[in-house]
């Protein structure tokens, strides 16, 4: 099926568009008012498992922002609960895990995928494609062995990492299965969402910001670029994404990926220059920008569309993700004013500038 909008695809193969692209990480979820009265009545894990729900919470805002891509509606622990852990997801905690791996003994649950083992994602993407028809692409993701490394090993959220960083070092070995293991399992699991239909997957390393960069060599980009290679062969774009990564950009670049997100922390042509312009680049506005004055906000989108400088290959989103807090009137105009500021830079009319021909409707 052709997609009616596929700016995105486009932007991620570095191939010319008419405009950037725009979507946003934790685009579904607590900042939309339609989505919190479905939570009145389903878990998250309830919505996940539920096609006719998720399929109404993944497109909710493409609906109501207008944005160039959908991403499925689910959570980066689906995989592990796939495959047997016992974990739940906390609100207002995260994941939280009954039995923390702290031993070799422990790694039994982390079986090999199958797709029987995560049947409803599939149905999950069938209901969102189904609903979603040919308008904008669907992106499928999972988390990164890392950081589900450290759900795993610390229990819960962490702030220190401690325990990850414990058995890291003091138990490589055991590390390693850790990785390959999971490695292979997120493979799977990205194999399997392509094979149901998305049209780009992200790999979210959320919290590998945490380490040094000779850590993230040794320790992380091994088991990345295994799965980035096991998936080089399907037909669809890939973006690799983390949190407080300046440090590691390329090694993360190194690991794999057409496109790299990056977060606010480091300007966007800085940032691009330092991955390759071989690569396409994702970001990278402050998620809190979105709660400042809307000429502020603006002027920190035009900032990073200048830096970004029409090359073909940005794709611009949030350097995180969506705080629950946040206005979606707010989200709304800065999808309108991306769209318009980066149309006037390629010397594309604005849509709102456009003289269109009239329907048939209106033709006597």
């Amino acid at each position: 099926m052709t997609l009616r909008n596929d700016l995105l695809l486009r932007a991620l193969r570095r191939e010319p568009a008419e405009r950037t692209p725009v979507w946003f990480m934790r685009q579904a979820g607590r900042a939309l008012p339609e989505y919190r009265a479905i939570r009145e009545r389903a878990s998250l894990l309830e919505i996940c498992r539920n096609p006719d729900l998720c399929a109404e919470v993944t497109i909710q805002p493409v609906r109501r922002y207008g944005v160039d891509a959908a991403i499925l509606f689910a959570d980066i622990m689906l995989p592990l609960i796939g495959v047997g852990v016992d974990l739940d997801i906390v609100e207002g905690v995260g994941p939280v895990v009954a039995h923390p791996i702290a031993a070799g003994s422990d790694l039994s649950v982390l079986r090999p995928l199958e797709p029987a083992d995560v049947a409803f994602v599939a149905d999950d993407i069938a209901a969102v494609l189904a609903r979603l028809g040919n308008e904008v692409p669907l992106i499928g993701f999972s988390g990164a062995p890392f950081t589900l490394a450290s759900y795993l090993i610390e229990g819960r959220p962490s702030r220190d990492f401690l325990r990850t960083k414990r058995l890291m070092y003091g138990a490589p070995a055991l590390w390693d299965e850790l990785m390959m293991r999971l490695a292979r399992v997120v493979a799977a699991y990205l194999r399997i969402q392509v094979e149901a239909g998305v049209h780009a997957l992200q790999l979210f390393d959320s919290w590998v910001g945490a380490l040094s960069l000779g850590d993230y060599v040794r320790y992380v980009r091994p088991y990345v670029r295994a799965i980035f290679d096991e998936i080089a062969e399907l037909p669809v774009p890939t973006i690799h994404f983390g949190v407080g990564t300046a440090h590691v950009l390329e090694a993360m670049r190194d690991a794999g990926g057409d496109t790299i997100g990056v977060d606010w922390r480091l300007p966007l042509d800085a940032a691009w220059e330092r991955i390759g312009h071989d690569r396409g680049i994702q970001g990278n506005l402050d998620p809190m920008a979105l709660h400042a004055p809307a000429q502020v906000m603006e002027a920190q989108a035009a900032d990073i569309l200048r830096r970004a400088a029409g090359r073909p290959g940005h794709t611009f989103n949030v350097g995180h993700g969506i705080h629950p807090q946040t206005d979606p009137d707010q989200v709304s105009r800065l999808v309108e004013f991306v769209r318009r500021m980066s149309e006037r830079e390629r010397g594309e009319p604005a849509a709102s500038e456009r003289i269109l021909p009239p329907s048939p409707s209106s033709v006597s």
